[in-house]
């Protein structure tokens, strides 16, 4: 986080040059490239920091009820992961990249490892923390790379 306080203080500067119009699109253009960055962390079963999330259980009945031989783990997020969900917007103030609607209960709950139903009047379960959304180093370093591209063209 440390790292990412220096990141704004030299952003701010550099920032305050730039008009209304030019802040809110590269803020369009910084939220869509993290947004793409978390999807692509949670399309490979990580955490934003590469630790790897605990695997879902797998299912062992099919739909009729029958136990199935051989379970295999599934893919997980696979919809939350997407842009009607994950949501990315950009003001000429800030970025932002998260979920909304009830998405962003489900998120969280994930995301912290809460403690929810897993249907509606269901049993009650204990998630495991999968953090869902982050910020790296590597996506620091795009960050500026993006801004000073930015500020280049635009001199």
């Amino acid at each position: 986080m440390e790292e990412l306080d220096r990141l704004e203080t030299w952003a701010a500067l550099l920032l305050a040059r730039l008009t209304t119009g030019e802040r809110q699109r590269l803020a369009r253009t910084v939220a869509r490239d993290l947004r793409q960055a978390n999807a692509a962390t949670m399309r490979a079963q990580r955490a934003p920091d590469g630790e790897a999330w605990q695997p879902r259980k797998a299912k062992v009945r099919d739909a009729a009820g029958r136990i199935k031989k051989r379970a295999k783990a599934q893919a997980m997020f696979v919809k939350l992961r997407t842009a009607k969900h994950l949501k990315a917007s950009g003001s000429a103030s800030e970025a932002t990249v998260g979920f909304a609607g009830r998405t962003e209960r489900i998120a969280q709950v994930h995301h912290a490892g809460l403690r929810d139903r897993v249907k509606p009047s269901g049993p009650q379960y204990d998630y495991p923390a999968r953090p869902l959304i982050g910020i790296t180093d590597d996506q620091i370093e795009a960050l500026r790379d993006l801004l000073l591209q930015h500020l280049a063209g635009k001199g």
